[in-house]
Protein backbone atom coordinates (compact mmCIF):
# COMPACT_ATOMS: atom_id res chain seq x y z
CA UNK A 1 0.00 0.00 0.00
CA UNK A 2 3.02 2.51 1.01
CA UNK A 3 4.11 1.76 -2.42
CA UNK A 4 1.01 2.77 -4.15
CA UNK A 5 0.16 5.51 -2.92
CA UNK A 6 4.09 6.48 -3.15
CA UNK A 7 3.95 5.41 -6.97
CA UNK A 8 0.24 7.57 -7.25
CA UNK A 9 2.09 10.94 -5.93
CA UNK A 10 5.09 10.23 -8.23
CA UNK A 11 2.69 10.24 -11.21
CA UNK A 12 1.07 13.55 -10.17
CA UNK A 13 4.03 15.18 -9.98
CA UNK A 14 5.24 13.76 -13.15
CA UNK A 15 1.97 15.08 -14.68
CA UNK A 16 3.09 18.43 -13.13
CA UNK A 17 6.91 18.35 -15.02
CA UNK A 18 8.12 17.86 -11.24
CA UNK A 19 10.03 14.61 -11.13
CA UNK A 20 13.12 14.07 -8.71
CA UNK A 21 11.10 15.51 -5.78
CA UNK A 22 12.47 13.88 -2.36
CA UNK A 23 8.85 13.21 -0.71
CA UNK A 24 8.30 10.02 2.15
CA UNK A 25 5.69 8.41 2.81
CA UNK A 26 5.14 7.01 6.26
CA UNK A 27 2.53 6.03 9.43
CA UNK A 28 1.92 8.81 10.89
CA UNK A 29 2.85 8.34 15.15
CA UNK A 30 -0.78 8.60 15.69
CA UNK A 31 -3.34 6.46 13.91
CA UNK A 32 -5.79 9.40 13.86
CA UNK A 33 -3.87 10.93 11.58
CA UNK A 34 -4.25 8.12 9.28
CA UNK A 35 -2.84 5.18 8.00
CA UNK A 36 0.02 6.89 5.75
CA UNK A 37 1.11 10.82 5.66
CA UNK A 38 3.32 12.54 2.76
CA UNK A 39 5.32 15.33 3.44
CA UNK A 40 5.19 16.11 -0.30
CA UNK A 41 3.39 19.49 -0.29
CA UNK A 42 6.16 20.61 2.53
CA UNK A 43 8.87 19.47 0.00
CA UNK A 44 7.29 21.03 -2.89
CA UNK A 45 6.55 24.59 -1.31
CA UNK A 46 9.51 26.66 -1.69
CA UNK A 47 10.10 25.13 -6.05
CA UNK A 48 6.28 26.13 -6.41
CA UNK A 49 6.50 29.42 -4.56
CA UNK A 50 3.45 28.71 -2.59
CA UNK A 51 2.31 28.03 1.24
CA UNK A 52 2.62 24.06 2.19
CA UNK A 53 -1.38 23.93 2.95
CA UNK A 54 -2.26 25.78 -0.32
CA UNK A 55 0.05 23.22 -2.03
CA UNK A 56 -1.10 20.59 0.18
CA UNK A 57 -4.88 20.88 -0.80
CA UNK A 58 -4.28 21.37 -4.47
CA UNK A 59 -2.25 17.90 -4.65
CA UNK A 60 -5.46 16.63 -2.41
CA UNK A 61 -8.22 16.86 -5.02
CA UNK A 62 -5.37 15.80 -7.34
CA UNK A 63 -4.99 12.44 -5.94
CA UNK A 64 -8.83 11.66 -4.61
CA UNK A 65 -10.05 8.76 -5.95
CA UNK A 66 -6.82 7.95 -7.68
CA UNK A 67 -5.91 5.06 -5.27
CA UNK A 68 -8.69 2.62 -4.31
CA UNK A 69 -8.04 1.78 -1.50
CA UNK A 70 -7.74 5.06 -0.24
CA UNK A 71 -11.41 6.02 1.68
CA UNK A 72 -10.31 9.82 2.32
CA UNK A 73 -7.64 12.08 1.84
CA UNK A 74 -7.53 15.04 4.58
CA UNK A 75 -4.38 17.63 5.06
CA UNK A 76 -3.00 18.59 8.93
CA UNK A 77 -0.34 20.55 10.60
CA UNK A 78 1.83 22.69 8.48
CA UNK A 79 1.09 20.28 4.76
CA UNK A 80 0.78 17.11 5.74
CA UNK A 81 -1.27 15.05 3.35
CA UNK A 82 -2.74 12.13 5.65
CA UNK A 83 -4.34 8.94 3.65
CA UNK A 84 -6.93 7.22 5.17
CA UNK A 85 -7.65 3.29 3.87
CA UNK A 86 -10.98 2.09 3.08
CA UNK A 87 -12.69 -0.47 5.83
CA UNK A 88 -12.14 -3.74 3.36
CA UNK A 89 -8.32 -3.24 3.49
CA UNK A 90 -7.80 -4.42 6.60
CA UNK A 91 -10.36 -7.23 6.75
CA UNK A 92 -8.93 -8.24 3.63
CA UNK A 93 -5.56 -8.24 5.16
CA UNK A 94 -6.90 -10.82 7.60
CA UNK A 95 -8.13 -13.43 5.14
CA UNK A 96 -4.87 -12.95 2.80
CA UNK A 97 -2.89 -13.62 6.24
CA UNK A 98 -4.95 -16.57 7.36
CA UNK A 99 -4.90 -18.00 3.77
CA UNK A 100 -0.59 -17.38 3.57
CA UNK A 101 0.47 -18.43 6.91
CA UNK A 102 3.69 -19.83 5.94
CA UNK A 103 4.71 -16.89 3.56
CA UNK A 104 3.06 -14.12 5.37
CA UNK A 105 5.35 -11.39 5.37
CA UNK A 106 7.92 -12.78 2.56
CA UNK A 107 8.50 -11.22 -0.89
CA UNK A 108 10.77 -12.27 -4.14
CA UNK A 109 13.22 -8.73 -4.12
CA UNK A 110 15.93 -10.82 -3.71
CA UNK A 111 15.01 -13.82 -6.00
CA UNK A 112 17.97 -15.38 -7.86
CA UNK A 113 20.69 -13.98 -5.48
CA UNK A 114 22.93 -15.59 -3.74
CA UNK A 115 23.82 -14.35 -0.51
CA UNK A 116 26.71 -15.11 1.98
CA UNK A 117 27.02 -14.62 5.63
CA UNK A 118 30.10 -15.21 7.51
CA UNK A 119 29.17 -14.51 11.53
CA UNK A 120 29.63 -15.94 14.71
CA UNK A 121 33.92 -16.83 13.83
CA UNK A 122 34.90 -17.83 17.34
CA UNK A 123 38.02 -19.00 18.72
CA UNK A 124 38.41 -22.43 19.12
CA UNK A 125 40.40 -22.97 21.75
CA UNK A 126 38.19 -21.00 25.21
CA UNK A 127 34.89 -20.86 25.72
CA UNK A 128 32.33 -18.66 23.37
CA UNK A 129 33.06 -15.00 23.81
CA UNK A 130 30.41 -12.96 24.60
CA UNK A 131 30.79 -10.81 21.18
CA UNK A 132 30.76 -14.31 19.48
CA UNK A 133 27.22 -14.79 20.85
CA UNK A 134 25.89 -11.29 20.09
CA UNK A 135 27.23 -11.67 16.28
CA UNK A 136 25.77 -15.01 15.99
CA UNK A 137 22.49 -14.22 16.96
CA UNK A 138 22.83 -10.28 14.89
CA UNK A 139 23.77 -12.80 11.92
CA UNK A 140 21.53 -15.20 12.35
CA UNK A 141 18.53 -12.58 12.37
CA UNK A 142 19.59 -11.01 9.10
CA UNK A 143 20.43 -14.27 7.36
CA UNK A 144 16.41 -14.59 8.04
CA UNK A 145 15.65 -11.61 6.94
CA UNK A 146 17.23 -11.95 3.89
CA UNK A 147 15.74 -15.35 3.59
CA UNK A 148 12.08 -13.77 4.04
CA UNK A 149 13.28 -10.95 0.70
CA UNK A 150 13.80 -14.47 -1.12
CA UNK A 151 17.42 -14.99 -1.69
CA UNK A 152 19.33 -17.99 -1.42
CA UNK A 153 21.32 -17.18 1.76
CA UNK A 154 24.72 -19.42 2.79
CA UNK A 155 25.78 -18.98 6.60
CA UNK A 156 29.31 -19.43 6.76
CA UNK A 157 31.19 -19.90 10.22
CA UNK A 158 35.08 -19.12 10.11
CA UNK A 159 36.33 -20.39 13.62
CA UNK A 160 40.10 -19.63 14.27
CA UNK A 161 42.31 -23.04 14.87
CA UNK A 162 45.24 -21.25 14.39
CA UNK A 163 47.39 -18.48 15.59
CA UNK A 164 48.48 -16.38 18.87
CA UNK A 165 45.35 -17.30 20.77
CA UNK A 166 45.40 -21.20 20.00
CA UNK A 167 49.52 -20.58 21.00
CA UNK A 168 48.55 -18.69 24.09
CA UNK A 169 46.11 -21.82 25.12
CA UNK A 170 48.49 -25.06 24.10
CA UNK A 171 50.83 -23.16 26.45
CA UNK A 172 48.75 -22.72 29.20
CA UNK A 173 47.73 -26.52 29.16
CA UNK A 174 50.99 -27.45 29.44
CA UNK A 175 51.58 -25.30 32.24
CA UNK A 176 48.30 -25.96 34.05
CA UNK A 177 48.17 -29.64 33.28
CA UNK A 178 44.17 -28.49 32.31
CA UNK A 179 41.23 -31.66 30.91
CA UNK A 180 41.97 -31.18 27.38
CA UNK A 181 38.13 -32.51 27.25
CA UNK A 182 36.86 -29.41 29.77
CA UNK A 183 35.90 -26.32 27.86
CA UNK A 184 36.59 -24.69 30.82
CA UNK A 185 39.76 -26.04 31.56
CA UNK A 186 41.07 -24.81 28.17
CA UNK A 187 39.61 -21.39 29.07
CA UNK A 188 41.56 -21.44 31.97
CA UNK A 189 44.65 -22.35 29.99
CA UNK A 190 44.20 -20.09 27.85
CA UNK A 191 43.58 -17.35 31.04
CA UNK A 192 46.79 -18.54 32.38
CA UNK A 193 48.46 -18.21 28.65
CA UNK A 194 47.41 -14.63 27.68
CA UNK A 195 48.55 -13.43 31.04
CA UNK A 196 51.85 -14.84 30.91
CA UNK A 197 52.32 -13.30 27.23
CA UNK A 198 51.45 -10.03 28.36
CA UNK A 199 53.55 -9.79 31.39
CA UNK A 200 56.26 -12.55 31.07
CA UNK A 201 59.21 -12.00 28.63
CA UNK A 202 60.21 -15.01 29.09
CA UNK A 203 56.64 -17.03 28.72
CA UNK A 204 56.14 -14.60 25.71
CA UNK A 205 59.41 -15.91 24.10
CA UNK A 206 57.99 -19.53 24.65
CA UNK A 207 53.96 -18.25 23.44
CA UNK A 208 55.48 -17.10 20.25
CA UNK A 209 57.83 -20.18 19.29
CA UNK A 210 54.97 -22.66 19.87
CA UNK A 211 52.91 -20.18 17.90
CA UNK A 212 55.59 -20.95 14.60
CA UNK A 213 55.64 -24.75 15.45
CA UNK A 214 52.08 -25.07 15.19
CA UNK A 215 52.28 -22.90 11.97
CA UNK A 216 55.11 -25.09 10.91
CA UNK A 217 53.24 -28.56 12.63
CA UNK A 218 56.99 -29.04 13.46
CA UNK A 219 56.15 -30.99 16.77
CA UNK A 220 54.18 -33.68 17.87
CA UNK A 221 53.12 -33.19 21.32
CA UNK A 222 52.01 -29.68 20.89
CA UNK A 223 49.71 -30.14 17.25
CA UNK A 224 48.15 -33.46 19.12
CA UNK A 225 47.19 -30.79 22.09
CA UNK A 226 45.84 -28.32 19.46
CA UNK A 227 44.10 -30.92 17.69
CA UNK A 228 42.62 -31.90 20.63
CA UNK A 229 41.54 -28.56 22.55
CA UNK A 230 39.81 -27.52 18.81
CA UNK A 231 37.93 -30.88 18.86
CA UNK A 232 36.60 -30.17 22.47
CA UNK A 233 35.74 -26.62 21.57
CA UNK A 234 34.24 -27.51 18.43
CA UNK A 235 31.62 -30.09 20.21
CA UNK A 236 31.03 -27.10 22.74
CA UNK A 237 30.19 -24.49 19.75
CA UNK A 238 28.01 -26.87 18.34
CA UNK A 239 26.17 -27.49 21.57
CA UNK A 240 25.32 -23.74 21.64
CA UNK A 241 24.35 -23.20 18.19
CA UNK A 242 21.87 -25.71 18.66
CA UNK A 243 20.29 -24.05 21.03
CA UNK A 244 21.18 -20.85 19.35
CA UNK A 245 18.63 -22.32 16.87
CA UNK A 246 21.71 -21.73 14.10
CA UNK A 247 23.43 -24.59 11.80
CA UNK A 248 25.78 -23.35 8.99
CA UNK A 249 26.12 -24.16 5.20
CA UNK A 250 29.70 -24.20 5.31
CA UNK A 251 32.54 -23.97 8.23
CA UNK A 252 36.49 -23.34 6.71
CA UNK A 253 38.99 -22.82 9.64
CA UNK A 254 41.81 -20.10 9.61
CA UNK A 255 44.46 -22.81 9.34
CA UNK A 256 43.33 -23.93 6.00
CA UNK A 257 43.58 -20.49 4.49
CA UNK A 258 46.69 -19.37 6.12
CA UNK A 259 48.78 -20.72 2.78
CA UNK A 260 46.19 -19.49 0.57
CA UNK A 261 46.22 -15.80 1.75
CA UNK A 262 50.08 -15.89 1.85
CA UNK A 263 49.93 -16.53 -1.73
CA UNK A 264 47.59 -14.39 -2.84
CA UNK A 265 49.71 -11.24 -0.97
CA UNK A 266 53.14 -13.01 -2.69
CA UNK A 267 51.08 -12.73 -6.17
CA UNK A 268 50.26 -8.86 -5.86
CA UNK A 269 53.16 -7.58 -4.83
CA UNK A 270 54.80 -3.96 -5.60
CA UNK A 271 50.89 -2.69 -7.42
CA UNK A 272 48.92 -3.87 -4.51
CA UNK A 273 51.15 -4.84 -1.41
CA UNK A 274 54.67 -3.67 -0.73
CA UNK A 275 57.20 -4.98 1.36
CA UNK A 276 58.11 -2.54 4.83
CA UNK A 277 61.00 -3.38 7.02
CA UNK A 278 60.96 -7.03 6.28
CA UNK A 279 56.91 -7.28 6.17
CA UNK A 280 54.48 -6.74 4.02
CA UNK A 281 51.88 -4.23 3.97
CA UNK A 282 48.82 -2.51 2.53
CA UNK A 283 49.53 1.21 2.31
CA UNK A 284 46.05 2.21 3.18
CA UNK A 285 46.99 6.30 3.20
CA UNK A 286 46.63 6.37 -0.61
CA UNK A 287 43.23 5.34 -0.05
CA UNK A 288 42.21 7.68 2.62
CA UNK A 289 42.89 4.76 5.50
CA UNK A 290 45.40 3.23 7.25
CA UNK A 291 48.36 0.61 6.46
CA UNK A 292 48.35 -2.68 7.71
CA UNK A 293 50.67 -5.54 7.54
CA UNK A 294 49.63 -8.42 6.04
CA UNK A 295 52.72 -10.78 6.56
CA UNK A 296 54.38 -10.27 9.25
CA UNK A 297 58.56 -10.00 9.70
CA UNK A 298 58.85 -13.14 10.05
CA UNK A 299 56.95 -14.38 6.80
CA UNK A 300 53.41 -15.59 8.69
CA UNK A 301 50.04 -14.30 7.48
CA UNK A 302 48.15 -11.85 9.22
CA UNK A 303 44.85 -11.74 10.03
CA UNK A 304 44.51 -10.01 7.49
CA UNK A 305 45.50 -11.99 4.95
CA UNK A 306 44.31 -15.36 6.26
CA UNK A 307 40.96 -13.10 5.49
CA UNK A 308 41.82 -12.81 1.66
CA UNK A 309 42.36 -16.48 1.76
CA UNK A 310 38.99 -17.06 3.13
CA UNK A 311 37.65 -14.72 0.86
CA UNK A 312 39.25 -17.22 -1.99
CA UNK A 313 37.78 -20.53 -0.66
CA UNK A 314 34.49 -18.72 0.42
CA UNK A 315 33.95 -17.16 -3.45
CA UNK A 316 35.13 -20.67 -5.04
CA UNK A 317 32.45 -22.60 -3.08
CA UNK A 318 29.87 -20.20 -3.77
CA UNK A 319 31.01 -18.89 -6.98
CA UNK A 320 27.35 -16.96 -8.02
CA UNK A 321 27.29 -15.37 -4.75
CA UNK A 322 26.23 -11.51 -5.35
CA UNK A 323 26.28 -9.78 -1.86
CA UNK A 324 28.75 -10.77 1.08
CA UNK A 325 28.61 -9.77 4.41
CA UNK A 326 30.80 -10.26 7.32
CA UNK A 327 28.82 -9.72 10.96
CA UNK A 328 31.59 -8.99 13.48
CA UNK A 329 33.19 -6.55 16.68
CA UNK A 330 32.11 -2.68 15.95
CA UNK A 331 35.77 -2.43 17.36
CA UNK A 332 36.58 -3.70 13.93
CA UNK A 333 35.20 -1.12 11.47
CA UNK A 334 38.53 0.28 10.33
CA UNK A 335 40.13 -3.29 10.06
CA UNK A 336 37.02 -3.98 7.24
CA UNK A 337 37.70 -0.59 5.52
CA UNK A 338 41.17 -1.20 4.89
CA UNK A 339 40.53 -5.25 4.21
CA UNK A 340 37.38 -4.67 1.44
CA UNK A 341 39.73 -1.72 0.07
CA UNK A 342 42.07 -4.23 -0.32
CA UNK A 343 40.16 -7.10 -1.49
CA UNK A 344 38.60 -4.85 -4.13
CA UNK A 345 42.37 -4.21 -5.13
CA UNK A 346 43.19 -7.67 -5.90
CA UNK A 347 40.27 -9.00 -6.82
CA UNK A 348 38.32 -6.22 -8.78
CA UNK A 349 35.48 -8.67 -9.84
CA UNK A 350 34.00 -7.30 -6.25
CA UNK A 351 33.71 -3.76 -7.09
CA UNK A 352 30.09 -3.76 -8.45
CA UNK A 353 29.25 -6.26 -5.70
CA UNK A 354 28.03 -5.93 -1.97
CA UNK A 355 30.84 -6.76 0.32
CA UNK A 356 30.03 -5.23 3.24
CA UNK A 357 31.19 -5.14 7.16
CA UNK A 358 27.67 -5.34 9.65
CA UNK A 359 29.58 -4.23 13.04
CA UNK A 360 28.37 -5.42 16.38
CA UNK A 361 28.42 -3.31 19.61
CA UNK A 362 29.48 -4.34 22.72
CA UNK A 363 27.31 -6.31 25.42
CA UNK A 364 27.88 -5.36 29.21
CA UNK A 365 25.54 -5.98 32.16
CA UNK A 366 24.12 -3.26 34.40
CA UNK A 367 26.85 -3.39 36.38
CA UNK A 368 28.92 -2.38 33.91
CA UNK A 369 31.14 -3.95 31.17
CA UNK A 370 33.03 -6.87 31.90
CA UNK A 371 37.02 -7.82 30.42
CA UNK A 372 36.91 -11.00 28.34
CA UNK A 373 40.48 -11.24 28.45
CA UNK A 374 41.19 -11.17 32.18
CA UNK A 375 39.86 -13.71 34.95
CA UNK A 376 36.48 -14.01 36.22
CA UNK A 377 35.31 -13.06 32.57
CA UNK A 378 31.81 -12.87 31.00
CA UNK A 379 31.13 -15.31 27.94
CA UNK A 380 28.68 -16.34 26.16
CA UNK A 381 28.16 -19.25 27.57
CA UNK A 382 28.06 -17.78 31.10
CA UNK A 383 25.24 -15.73 30.14
CA UNK A 384 23.00 -18.44 28.11
CA UNK A 385 23.97 -21.08 31.38
CA UNK A 386 22.19 -18.07 34.22
CA UNK A 387 19.77 -16.98 31.85
CA UNK A 388 18.25 -20.50 31.30
CA UNK A 389 18.45 -21.30 35.40
CA UNK A 390 16.42 -18.23 36.11
CA UNK A 391 13.83 -19.53 33.17
CA UNK A 392 13.81 -22.99 34.53
CA UNK A 393 12.33 -20.69 38.16
CA UNK A 394 9.94 -19.40 36.36
CA UNK A 395 8.79 -22.06 34.37
CA UNK A 396 8.49 -24.37 37.22
CA UNK A 397 4.61 -23.62 37.25
CA UNK A 398 4.48 -24.37 33.27
CA UNK A 399 1.54 -25.88 31.63
CA UNK A 400 3.93 -27.19 28.91
CA UNK A 401 4.45 -30.93 28.48
CA UNK A 402 8.20 -30.46 28.15
CA UNK A 403 9.37 -27.93 30.61
CA UNK A 404 13.14 -27.92 29.39
CA UNK A 405 12.78 -27.60 26.18
CA UNK A 406 10.00 -24.15 27.12
CA UNK A 407 13.47 -23.20 29.23
CA UNK A 408 15.42 -23.23 26.31
CA UNK A 409 13.16 -21.62 24.32
CA UNK A 410 12.43 -18.79 26.50
CA UNK A 411 16.20 -18.07 27.92
CA UNK A 412 17.38 -17.94 24.39
CA UNK A 413 13.91 -15.41 23.65
CA UNK A 414 15.11 -13.46 26.84
CA UNK A 415 18.98 -12.90 25.16
CA UNK A 416 18.28 -12.64 22.03
CA UNK A 417 15.80 -9.56 22.01
CA UNK A 418 18.13 -7.71 24.63
CA UNK A 419 20.44 -8.19 21.81
CA UNK A 420 18.45 -7.36 18.91
CA UNK A 421 16.70 -4.62 20.93
CA UNK A 422 18.78 -2.06 20.06
CA UNK A 423 20.58 -0.35 16.28
CA UNK A 424 23.04 -2.68 15.15
CA UNK A 425 26.63 -1.14 16.54
CA UNK A 426 25.32 0.28 19.29
CA UNK A 427 26.60 -1.18 22.47
CA UNK A 428 24.10 -3.63 24.73
CA UNK A 429 23.41 -3.18 28.06
CA UNK A 430 21.77 -6.59 29.33
CA UNK A 431 19.47 -6.70 32.51
CA UNK A 432 18.52 -9.86 33.43
CA UNK A 433 15.56 -9.52 35.63
CA UNK A 434 13.98 -7.57 32.19
CA UNK A 435 15.13 -9.84 29.72
CA UNK A 436 13.08 -12.69 31.37
CA UNK A 437 9.90 -10.52 32.25
CA UNK A 438 6.23 -11.35 30.47
CA UNK A 439 4.98 -8.13 31.00
CA UNK A 440 5.95 -5.74 29.08
CA UNK A 441 9.14 -5.45 26.18
CA UNK A 442 10.71 -8.81 26.37
CA UNK A 443 11.23 -11.97 24.25
CA UNK A 444 9.38 -13.95 26.44
CA UNK A 445 6.41 -11.33 26.70
CA UNK A 446 5.83 -11.76 22.58
CA UNK A 447 6.42 -15.57 23.19
CA UNK A 448 3.60 -15.55 26.13
CA UNK A 449 1.85 -13.57 23.83
CA UNK A 450 1.50 -16.47 20.76
CA UNK A 451 0.83 -18.99 23.42
CA UNK A 452 -1.88 -17.26 24.66
CA UNK A 453 -3.92 -16.56 21.23
CA UNK A 454 -3.78 -20.12 20.82
CA UNK A 455 -5.45 -21.27 23.76
CA UNK A 456 -7.92 -18.38 23.00
CA UNK A 457 -8.16 -20.22 19.60
CA UNK A 458 -8.93 -23.28 21.22
CA UNK A 459 -11.70 -21.69 23.42
CA UNK A 460 -13.48 -20.50 20.31
CA UNK A 461 -13.48 -24.16 18.44
CA UNK A 462 -14.88 -25.47 21.31
CA UNK A 463 -17.47 -23.49 21.46
CA UNK A 464 -18.15 -23.69 17.40
CA UNK A 465 -17.00 -20.31 16.71
CA UNK A 466 -15.69 -20.58 13.17
CA UNK A 467 -13.40 -17.57 11.94
CA UNK A 468 -14.27 -15.60 9.08
CA UNK A 469 -13.04 -11.89 7.78
CA UNK A 470 -16.52 -10.94 6.20
CA UNK A 471 -18.52 -9.73 9.34
CA UNK A 472 -16.37 -6.86 10.07
CA UNK A 473 -17.13 -4.48 13.02
CA UNK A 474 -17.75 -0.71 10.95
CA UNK A 475 -14.50 0.67 12.79
CA UNK A 476 -11.20 -1.39 12.57
CA UNK A 477 -9.82 -2.55 15.62
CA UNK A 478 -6.60 -0.11 16.35
CA UNK A 479 -4.66 -3.64 16.36
CA UNK A 480 -5.74 -4.12 12.84
CA UNK A 481 -4.17 -0.69 11.73
CA UNK A 482 -0.73 -1.99 13.07
CA UNK A 483 -0.97 -5.43 11.68
CA UNK A 484 -0.96 -5.07 7.76
CA UNK A 485 2.48 -2.78 8.19
CA UNK A 486 4.19 -6.22 8.73
CA UNK A 487 5.25 -6.56 5.17
CA UNK A 488 7.08 -2.70 5.55
CA UNK A 489 8.57 -3.49 8.50
CA UNK A 490 10.35 -6.54 7.75
CA UNK A 491 11.71 -5.29 4.10
CA UNK A 492 12.77 -2.22 5.80
CA UNK A 493 14.62 -4.11 8.24
CA UNK A 494 16.49 -6.15 5.37
CA UNK A 495 17.34 -3.21 4.00
CA UNK A 496 18.64 -1.14 6.64
CA UNK A 497 20.69 -4.02 8.73
CA UNK A 498 18.19 -3.30 11.63
CA UNK A 499 16.26 -6.08 12.73
CA UNK A 500 15.00 -4.16 15.63
CA UNK A 501 12.70 -2.48 13.47
CA UNK A 502 11.20 -6.02 13.53
CA UNK A 503 11.13 -6.48 16.95
CA UNK A 504 10.07 -2.76 18.04
CA UNK A 505 7.01 -3.52 15.57
CA UNK A 506 6.24 -7.09 16.94
CA UNK A 507 6.40 -5.62 20.85
CA UNK A 508 3.63 -2.80 19.51
CA UNK A 509 1.72 -5.35 17.53
CA UNK A 510 1.75 -7.65 21.10
CA UNK A 511 0.79 -4.36 23.11
CA UNK A 512 -2.16 -3.12 21.17
CA UNK A 513 -3.19 -7.21 20.98
CA UNK A 514 -3.49 -7.59 24.66
CA UNK A 515 -5.48 -4.24 24.83
CA UNK A 516 -7.98 -5.56 21.96
CA UNK A 517 -7.84 -8.61 24.75
CA UNK A 518 -8.65 -6.88 27.64
CA UNK A 519 -11.44 -4.54 26.01
CA UNK A 520 -13.06 -7.64 23.71
CA UNK A 521 -14.67 -10.51 24.46
CA UNK A 522 -13.02 -13.08 21.99
CA UNK A 523 -14.67 -16.51 22.08
CA UNK A 524 -18.25 -15.26 22.62
CA UNK A 525 -20.63 -17.26 20.72
CA UNK A 526 -23.40 -14.39 21.50
CA UNK A 527 -21.00 -11.98 19.53
CA UNK A 528 -22.06 -11.59 16.19
CA UNK A 529 -18.52 -10.15 15.61
CA UNK A 530 -17.09 -13.03 17.17
CA UNK A 531 -15.62 -14.82 13.98
CA UNK A 532 -14.01 -11.67 13.27
CA UNK A 533 -12.14 -11.48 16.04
CA UNK A 534 -11.04 -14.44 16.24
CA UNK A 535 -9.78 -14.33 12.88
CA UNK A 536 -7.89 -10.93 13.86
CA UNK A 537 -6.40 -13.31 16.71
CA UNK A 538 -5.45 -15.76 14.46
CA UNK A 539 -3.58 -12.90 12.04
CA UNK A 540 -1.61 -11.55 14.68
CA UNK A 541 -0.55 -15.18 16.19
CA UNK A 542 0.60 -15.70 12.33
CA UNK A 543 2.49 -12.67 12.12
CA UNK A 544 3.82 -12.59 15.72
CA UNK A 545 5.51 -16.34 14.54
CA UNK A 546 6.82 -15.31 11.44
CA UNK A 547 8.15 -11.78 13.37
CA UNK A 548 9.65 -14.21 16.06
CA UNK A 549 10.75 -16.83 13.43
CA UNK A 550 12.94 -13.08 11.81
CA UNK A 551 14.63 -12.69 14.89
CA UNK A 552 15.95 -16.45 15.90
CA UNK A 553 13.24 -16.60 18.00
CA UNK A 554 10.50 -20.01 18.46
CA UNK A 555 7.07 -19.27 19.59
CA UNK A 556 6.09 -21.85 22.18
CA UNK A 557 2.27 -22.96 22.25
CA UNK A 558 1.77 -23.10 25.43
CA UNK A 559 3.27 -21.31 29.07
Amino acid sequence: MQEEIQKAIARMLASMDMDGVDFVVEHPTDSAHGDYASNVALVCAKRMGKNPREIAEQFRALLEGVIPQVARIEIAGAGFINFFLVRDFFSEKIAHIRSYPDTWGYHDTLKGEEILFEYTSPNLFKPLHIGNLVGNIIGESLSRLFEMAGATVRRINYPSDIGLTVAKGVWGLQKTSGDVRDISKIGEAYRVGNEAYENDATAKQEIEAVNRALYAGTDEVLQTLRARGIETSRARFAELCAILDTSFDFELFESEVSDIGKRVVMEHMDHVFVASDGAVIFEGERYGLHTRVFLNAQGLPTYEAKDLGNFVVKTDKYPNWTQYFVVTGGEQREYFKVLICALRQVFPETRGKVVEHVPTGFLTLTTGKMSSRKGNVLTGESIIAEVMEEARVKASESRSDDVEILVEMVAIAAIKYQILRQAIGSDIVFDKARALSLEGDSGPYLQYTHARILSTEAKARALGIIPSHINAPETPYDVERLLYQFEEVVERARRERAPHHVLTYLTELTGAFNTFYAHERIADKDDSYAPYKVALAEAVRITLKNGLWALGIRAPDAM
